[in-house]
């Protein structure tokens, strides 16, 4: 994997990580859903295909979970200053 295909797959991962997390805080109400989720599939995909990731995988499927907790951490803190849409 070059150098480009990292950095373009971290941006990648965190926004999608991000985006969904965040609308599916938005649909169900539920603030830490998406990151069960994610980490479920994750953890999931890697057994079920019985794949060993390496570092730069991991990195990459680290960023994404990290998308999904600061879309939680992001509706948490709407709804803390009072945005009842959320």
């Amino acid at each position: 994997m070059s150098l480009l295909q990292f950095v373009v797959s971290v941006v990648l991962f965190a926004v999608l990580g991000f985006g969904i997390g965040f609308i599916i805080n938005m649909i169900l109400r539920t603030t830490w859903m998406p990151v069960i989720l994610v980490f479920g599939v994750v953890v999931g995909a890697l057994i079920y295909k019985n794949i060993v990731p390496g570092l730069w995988d991991s990195i990459i499927l680290g960023v994404g979970l990290v998308g999904a907790v600061a879309s939680g951490w992001t509706i948490q803190t709407l709804r803390k200053k009072g945005y009842r849409m959320f």
